[in-house]
């Protein structure tokens, strides 16, 4: 009787050289995406990524909606800023943060979507 570990490995080893080559060469365009990946992975950022996909904000707004201190929040803010993610202007006394690109978004709204999938089945 195999065990489901057994199922998850082929019994042999063999490649197709070709293809891996040729997937090295794509895989390399991956490089540095970790970071964007760890800037997310924590679960303050990802809400403040994902209220800032919805619209501009302001630190203060931000603060409120992580529940966090305005200096907590300026802290994620900058290391998102610092990693592409976000990008902020200044108005008078107050600083706004808002995503860098659509691209962003979409990250999130995918990773939804496939939780929501995930989730029902």
């Amino acid at each position: 009787m195999e065990t489901p570990e057994q199922n998850q490995v082929c019994d042999i080893f063999c490649y197709d050289e070709e293809k891996v080559n040729r997937m090295k060469q794509q895989v390399a365009n991956t490089e540095g995406l970790s970071q964007i990946f760890k800037a997310l992975a924590d679960e303050t950022r990802i809400k403040i990524i994902y209220a800032l996909a919805r619209e501009e904000l302001c630190v203060c707004d931000i603060s409120q909606i992580i529940e966090s201190s305005v200096a907590a929040a300026s802290h994620h803010l900058r290391l998102l800023k610092n990693m592409g993610l976000a990008r902020s202007r200044k108005q008078g006394k107050m600083v706004f943060y808002y995503l860098t690109d659509a691209c962003v978004k979409t990250i999130i709204d995918v990773a939804l979507q496939h939780k929501k999938h995930y989730i029902n089945g």
